[in-house]
C-alpha cells in the first residue's frame, strides 16, 4: 500500500511539473551585462600563486545606447573610442548597480556601444563591417554581455 502511495504521488508530480512552462518574458530585445576589465591581463610564468596583479572582471553602472546597424568605416576613432558617430541612437539604458541592462526592441540588425568619458566603446565587429552587431528576433531575447577592456592589455 505505502508503495502504491509513493508512485501515485510520483506520477502526479511529473504530470504537474510537465505542464508548468517556464517564464518567458513577453516582447523582444537585447539583454545582458556590461563589466569592466583593464590592466595587463597576459598570463605569466611564476613561482608564486600570485593571481592579484591581474584586475578581476567587475560590474559596471554605464549607459548602453543602441543605433541602427552601424559600419566601421562610418565612424571616427580617438584613443580607443568612437568619438563620431553618422546615425542618431535609437534608444539609450541605464545598467543597474550589478551592470545589468534590458532593452525592449522591435526585430531588426542594431549596433550597441556602450558609453565612456571620450566617446563610445564596442569591440565586436563581423566579417561585413559591422560594428557590434547584434539581431533580435521577433518574440526571442537576445544575450549581449559586454566587457569594456580598452584600458586592457591582452
Amino acid at each position: 500500500m505505502r508503495k502504491l502511495v509513493v508512485i501515485l504521488l510520483f506520477l502526479s508530480s511529473a504530470i504537474l511539473l510537465q505542464h508548468c512552462k517556464p517564464y518567458k518574458p513577453e516582447g523582444q530585445g537585447i539583454t545582458g551585462t556590461v563589466t569592466w576589465i583593464e590592466g595587463n591581463q597576459m598570463p605569466t610564468i611564476s613561482d608564486s600563486a600570485d593571481t592579484a596583479s591581474k584586475s578581476a572582471v567587475k560590474p559596471i553602472q554605464r549607459t548602453v545606447r543602441f543605433y541602427p546597424l552601424i559600419q566601421f568605416e562610418d565612424l571616427k576613432v580617438e584613443n580607443g573610442l568612437y568619438t563620431a558617430v553618422a546615425e542618431k541612437p535609437i534608444t539609450e539604458v541605464e545598467t543597474d548597480e550589478n551592470g545589468r541592462y534590458s532593452v525592449q526592441l522591435s526585430p531588426g540588425r542594431y549596433s550597441v556601444f556602450v558609453v565612456e568619458e571620450g566617446g563610445l566603446f564596442a569591440s565586436i565587429f563581423d566579417g561585413e563591417g559591422n560594428v557590434q552587431p547584434v539581431t533580435v528576433k521577433e518574440n526571442e531575447w537576445t544575450l549581449l554581455d559586454i566587457e569594456v577592456n580598452y584600458k586592457a592589455s591582452f
